[in-house]
């Protein structure tokens, strides 16, 4: 559960938490690290969260090849990214409850469309959101997004939470990763000649966060259908 600090913390922290970087940094051809971009909606975005894994719960999910994924996760939107011993796919139903995933809460869709407007890619509609759930020393190996039917839209990805250590590879599994830090309100978005571009996060390390504890929260939007 996500723990919710007196509203005269969290202005506080909004205070603090903007770092003395820029505040939109290029980290590819086509793409963007937007500092801090998702604080303001941070308030509104935590809510929704709760109220996304109240009806759909996190869960381990297992690989086809029946690892268990360290990284907890559920979704909402139309369509939610799942995996099993049959292979990773989007699907309009949750397995868990057989209902339709939660609908996308509107915090969701406008913080996503402004961010990816911010960074060039204009008229971007997700159709879902994976939220996923890090804790200490969990991980996300270096993985291409390539379960979506077509590559034309970007992939917007937004931090909350304890800082993390984003991995920013090339187009081979073998390129040279770049390591980019990511921290509470950031958001990433990238597309274009850069969208299958490999890329992780490395184990987080033990913190706190005023808002989320001990925990980080990342929501990935989508353009799968």
């Amino acid at each position: 559960m996500m723990r919710v600090a007196q509203p005269g913390a969290m202005l506080d922290l909004f205070a603090d938490a903007a770092p003395a970087l820029p505040a939109r940094e290029q980290i590819g051809p086509a793409s963007w690290l937007l500092r801090g971009y998702a604080l303001p909606f941070a308030p509104e975005l935590l809510a929704a969260i709760e109220g996304v894994q109240r009806a759909a719960p996190f869960r381990h999910l297992v690989t086809p090849g029946g690892k268990v994924m360290s990284v907890a996760m559920t979704n909402c939107g139309p369509l939610g990214w799942v995996s099993d011993r049959s292979g990773y796919r989007y699907a309009p139903l949750d397995p868990q409850s057989g209902q339709p995933w939660p609908a996308m809460p509107d915090v969701c869709l406008r913080l996503a469309t402004a961010a990816a407007l911010e960074a060039g890619f204009a008229g971007f509609t997700p159709d879902a959101c994976l939220i996923n759930r890090y804790l200490h020393d969990t991980r996300l190996s270096l993985h291409q997004d390539k379960d979506e039917r077509d590559y034309s839209a970007p992939i917007v990805s937004v931090s909350l939470g304890i800082a993390a250590t984003f991995l920013f590879g090339g187009l081979a599994r073998s390129d040279k990763a770049a390591r980019v830090h990511l921290q509470h309100g950031d958001v990433v978005v990238f597309g274009g000649v850069d969208r299958l571009r490999y890329h992780g996060v490395l184990p987080l390390k033990a913190a706190e966060h005023p808002l989320l504890g001990s925990q980080r929260i990342n929501l990935t939007f989508r353009k799968a259908n």
